[in-house]
């Protein structure tokens, strides 16, 4: 049988005399999944709305004999509906079709080091005919421009014209994102808690942002974990847009790099420990690393969480064994990306590695 998780949990609040105005999707997951009465082939259902989605089971299969690893990194889907994926080991990037068949894996020169630092942002781009793979790696302390084929087009090292660095070794980019005019912003997210930008030719521009102060911990234009960072043209001019993980936070800056407006997620428990982004039309999805994924429409108002884990001891760690995983319900997400039909591709931060589709429902 099928179940809409939304609509039977919020039968249930109702009847407990809390309201028809709760928010069931973001609780009503993990309650599903270990309810006595459900069967695992049963459909697992998630969101409201427009933002109805079926978790995919034991989506994205490997060839035998071959392990994901730890998956650290992003999510990116090219324009043949083809998902591409990190993992901290040889196959640094992995690529499925949409229905979770593997279709080849390379990268092995962007594997990570032993302490699970590699591949980090990804972000895949349309340039003419061509679409290209833009990633930053955390070992190498270094970002690159590859084919989509994985053959490198260019390398760059740490920003030293941006006076921040003594070192390559304290620049740690966590997040890429290419503007329409071809410049491209790349976040420290693990070192200084800079965004550099570079122009269309690879040369730097300048760069913004540092480290908050203890005496002003939420100070407009400054981080605590610039984790991701995305380009959001969903308004009239395009906008940088990057998360403040560890501040609760989404800020926006000009392409510029001057501070434009701040979401405090703090507010309703609207973010935990935003990680990822991806924009399709007017929505903006966000993967939290506190164990949901999150969907805001055109006004960043909440629309639905999806799969949120009601466990805190079991969000944002990649430790959890995989006998304490429940379908429906998420523990760490890192990377996500919606296709061409609105379907959702969610990376978990997890050391066997875990990936998740989500199928969009109409």
């Amino acid at each position: 049988m099928s179940h809409d998780i939304s609509r039977d949990f919020s039968r249930r609040l109702f009847l407990r005399g809390l309201g028809a105005g709760v928010a069931a999707s973001a609780i009503a997951p993990s309650f599903f999944s270990t309810h006595a009465g459900t069967r695992k082939t049963d459909p697992i259902i998630l969101g409201a709305g427009n933002h109805r989605y079926e978790w995919v089971r034991g989506w994205g299969k490997l060839p035998e004999g071959m392990q994901y690893g730890s998956t650290h990194g992003a999510v990116q889907v090219d324009s043949l509906n083809r998902i591409y994926v990190n993992t901290d080991t040889e196959n640094a990037i992995i690529v499925f079709d949409q229905e979770g068949k593997f279709v080849k894996s390379f990268g092995k020169e962007w594997k990570a080091d032993k302490e699970g630092n590699g591949t980090h942002g990804m972000q895949i781009r349309k340039e003419g005919r061509q679409e290209f793979i833009y990633l930053t790696n955390l070992f190498r302390h270094e970002f690159a421009k590859l084919t989509i084929d994985g053959e490198v087009v260019w390398v760059k090292g740490y920003p030293e014209k941006s006076g921040v660095y003594q070192s390559k070794d304290q620049f740690r980019p966590t997040g890429i994102a290419v503007a329409p005019n071809g410049d491209f912003y790349v976040t420290d997210g693990y070192g200084s808690n800079y965004i550099h930008r570079y122009d269309a030719k690879g040369e730097y521009v300048s760069s913004w942002g540092g480290k908050v102060s203890k005496e002003n911990p939420k100070e407009d234009g400054k981080f605590n974990t610039p984790h991701a960072i995305i380009i959001d043209t969903r308004g009239k001019a395009p906008l940088v847009l990057a998360t403040d993980r560890a501040n609760h936070r989404l800020q926006w800056f000009s392409l510029e790099g001057k501070h434009v407006k701040t979401l405090d997620g703090t507010e309703n428990d609207q973010l935990r420990l935003p990680a990822t982004l991806h924009i399709r039309g007017t929505d903006l999805v966000i993967g939290d690393l506190g164990g949901r994924v999150t969907i805001l429409d055109k006004d960043n108002k909440l629309v639905t969480h999806l799969g949120d884990q009601v466990d805190t001891k079991k969000r944002a760690t990649n430790k959890l064994p995989r006998d304490q995983w429940l379908d429906g319900t998420f523990v760490s997400p890192h990377g996500i990306c919606w296709d061409k039909q609105g379907n959702l591709y969610v990376e978990e931060w997890m050391a066997v590695g875990r990936i998740v589709k989500l199928k969009r429902l109409k």
